[in-house]
């Protein structure tokens, strides 16, 4: 059985073994349409390499880590992340190796081509995968073809591509994946045609750029759009974008470059050109029998199509395509650039400001029907600022994926998160709180009258700079009170903040883990030279870029929490009135606005797992995913409420259902961090590695299979808690 064949050698038993993509352009090709030099690597190959390499038992590992589909997207890309090293590591068995080589270095010695994924469950008449494997154009060489099909054959576990499945119901454990090789076909106009249009099928859609087609596909070229009469091939409208670049082939791969100006003030295509391109994508759909996406370059005068697919959305009214939302976590390096200047320039400050105008306002010192109207407008505005938490912040955190996938594929160190080390020490909202902490801690601490004095629960006559210190703090970050960042006297008095003062007064905790500078530069140095000339530029702007998402991952909630807590304040001043409202009318329009808002109590409810009384499963070994390195003993605390975090003390393990920044000021005083949510870029494992703590995540069920006072020990280089007594 042949592990390569081109185009033309293809036969209708092959389609399974090269694919959607693979199949279609022999087909394309059989019947007569212009496609460049194409072969195809079955996806026999891709098992054998799997077979050789053990990887298929490693990746099944990855992927029963916890039941798929229990995983959040943090732990799916993370997952997808660990993945992708494998492949990066394991190089081709020696005789899949000699016969892939000879292959190429037959068709494609010398020829840049594109490598572009074909796995079998793409391009059907149910899904469409079609931007969630990897394709990459302009690569030269036989070893670096080589790499890039080792490259496709990992994004068969992309995150975009696992979150898929997972929504259609396809099993993970049967894919497989093909590789079509295709020569690079230069084109100065490119495109895709959608044979008819999703939204009305009596018309067609062409979209046409300058230079490579790359850059409509990922969006970072706008193209010339026309929507096309079927019936009468003629042009319902035109809407032509503001053409300022166009991707062309670059020494390593492709790159974005100013349109020259004589291109800019024409569309790509001609009127002439326009009716071929469309009527020749018609005919791709009567070769097929359904409607086509077609993607399309010329080169020079003649039309070469380079794919064709069905266009799956017009059956896909059984299911809801969630595609669009997780491909819209993926941005591309410009269009994050983008938004980092929109985060840091504009939406931060305004969440501020924000914040800042509100906190202005007092709600006690308000009417009923004032308060009313004011929980509403706080209400609007944090809804308004979550769903931007949604729209932006989320996206930003690709950043740091971009980063790590870029940094494991030209380094590819053993630890597939080494590159985390280059984002750590960032200036953290959340850790200039903890500064804060331990700074007064230090006082109460040398202050033995003080600390006295808030043993004893009084909190009258105490030091002047200390109490300025206190209300400064409390003003910034509450009183630690409440669920929410900025939230106060959600627990009368000042208890659980100076609870845990003393706390940190009586063990001193864990300052920010030390990192060894010279490994650092070591690792900073060692990435930058896998590049050169503008590429190292390049690479050192994405470096930076990431610390800046990495930390907005910690900030955002810091910043969003500050808004929510007025909202709570408000909500808690008319909760006392109507405690308190002795049946006057007024206190109507306080309860109709508390029902219309929803605003519930500031804690979320108890874990229901964790109320089970008497005999409960006593778990010896839980496995999660690792999150952060070190090994650490210590008994549990389980936080199912946020009123647990004022009994934490030194030397704890910290476990939960989910840490947030209203929870990590007490990570100083842990020994870990385990929690049930996974993902390298949750709160847990951030703040969890900014202090050299061993971190685990991921582990179902952990609140309920976990008690307070349990003795543990958590491995965070494999991921695994032991329970039991181990001599603590």
């Amino acid at each position: 059985m042949s592990w390569i064949l081109s185009a033309e050698e293809i036969q209708s038993e092959d389609r399974h073994r090269v694919g959607g993509k693979g199949y279609a352009l022999s087909l394309l090709a059989k019947n007569g349409f212009k496609i460049p030099r194409t072969v195809c690597i079955t996806s026999d190959a891709y098992q054998e390499y799997l077979l050789q390499t053990g990887l298929r038992e490693r990746i099944l590992m990855e992927l029963h880590r916890k039941d798929f589909k229990e995983m959040r997207w943090e732990e799916i890309w993370d997952c997808a992340t660990r993945i992708r090293n494998m492949f990066l590591s394991k190089p081709f068995p020696e005789k899949l190796a000699r016969e892939i080589r000879a292959a190429i270095g037959d068709r494609f010695r010398d020829m840049p081509v594109a490598v572009r994924s074909s796995a079998p469950e793409e391009d059907d008449t149910r899904s469409s995968f079609a931007g969630l494997h990897e394709s990459f154009i302009n690569v030269a060489g036989v070893e670096s073809i080589v790499k890039h099909i080792r490259l496709v054959w990992a994004s068969l576990w992309s995150d975009a591509a696992l979150l898929y499945r997972q929504e259609i119901g396809l099993d993970v454990e049967k894919s497989a994946m093909a590789v079509v090789i295709q020569e690079t076909v230069a084109g100065d106009r490119s495109g895709v045609v959608f044979t008819r249009n999703p939204n009305d099928e009596t018309q067609g859609i062409v979209e046409s750029v300058y230079g490579l087609n790359q850059g409509l596909v990922d969006g970072t070229v706008e193209p010339d759009r026309w929507i096309v009469d079927r019936a009468r091939n003629t042009i319902i409208t035109h809407t032509p974008p503001e053409r300022k670049y166009w991707m062309i082939p670059g020494p390593n791969g492709v790159r974005l470059s100013k349109l020259p100006e004589e291109k800019s003030g024409r569309p790509p295509l001609t009127l002439q050109d326009l009716d071929v391109v469309f009527k020749t994508a018609r005919k791709a759909e009567d070769s097929f029998q359904m409607p086509q996406d077609v993607e399309w370059t010329y080169d020079g005068e003649a039309l070469v199509l380079l794919q064709s697919r069905p266009i799956t959305t017009l059956s896909s009214n059984k299911s809801q395509d969630d595609r669009g939302w997780y491909l819209s976590l993926h941005r591309s390096f410009d269009n994050l650039k983008d938004l980092r200047r929109k985060i840091e320039d504009k939406l931060i400050p305004e969440m501020i400001a924000v914040a800042e105008s509100l906190s202005a306002v007092n709600p006690a010192t308000l009417s009923d029907q004032d308060l009313a109207a004011e929980i509403r407008n706080r209400w609007e505005i944090n809804h308004k600022w979550v769903n931007i938490y949604w729209a932006d912040f989320i996206p930003y955190a690709h950043g740091v994926r971009m980063f790590g996938q870029v940094y494991n594929d030209a380094v590819q160190p053993d630890d597939p998160y080494e590159f985390i080390d280059l984002l750590t020490n960032t200036d953290m909202a959340s850790i200039a709180r903890n500064n804060m902490l331990m700074d007064l801690a230090g006082i109460i601490r040398s202050n033995h009258h003080l600390a006295e004095k808030l043993k004893h629960g009084d909190d009258s006559d105490l030091d002047a700079d200390f109490q300025s210190m206190v209300d400064e703090f409390i003003d910034k970050f509450g009183d630690l009170s409440c669920a929410v960042t900025g939230g106060k006297n959600c627990v009368l008095g000042p208890g659980p903040l100076y609870r845990l003062l003393l706390e940190m007064a009586a063990h001193q905790p864990a300052t920010r883990a030390g990192r060894k500078q010279d490994r650092i530069r070591q690792l900073h140095e060692n990435y930058l030279n896998c590049f050169d000339g503008d590429q190292k530029a390049r690479a050192a702007e994405l470096l930076e870029l990431a610390r800046s998402s990495y930390q907005l991952r910690d900030d955002d909630n810091i910043y969003l929490g500050r808004i929510e807590a007025q909202l709570l304040t408000a909500v808690q001043e008319a909760k006392r009135r109507l405690e308190n409202a002795s049946g006057r009318q007024t206190s109507a329009t306080l309860k109709q606005v508390l029902g219309e808002v929803n605003f519930g109590t500031d804690s979320p409810p108890a874990d229901p797992a964790s109320t089970v009384i008497g005999e409960r499963l006593k778990a010896r070994q839980l496995v999660g995913q690792p999150a952060g390195p070190g090994i650490a003993k210590g008994k549990a605390r389980v936080i199912r409420n946020h009123s647990d975090l004022a009994d934490f003390e030194r030397g704890e393990v910290l476990v939960c259902d989910a840490v947030d920044p209203n929870i990590t000021f007490v990570v100083p005083l842990a020994a870990a961090v385990v929690e049930r949510r996974g993902g390298m870029l949750i709160h847990g494992a951030i703040i969890a590695r900014e202090y050299g703590l061993p971190c685990i995540t991921g582990i179902p069920d952990a609140t309920s299979l976990i008690q307070t006072g349990d003795a543990m020990t958590v491995d965070g280089y494999l991921g695994i808690v032991t329970l039991g007594d181990s001599g603590l």
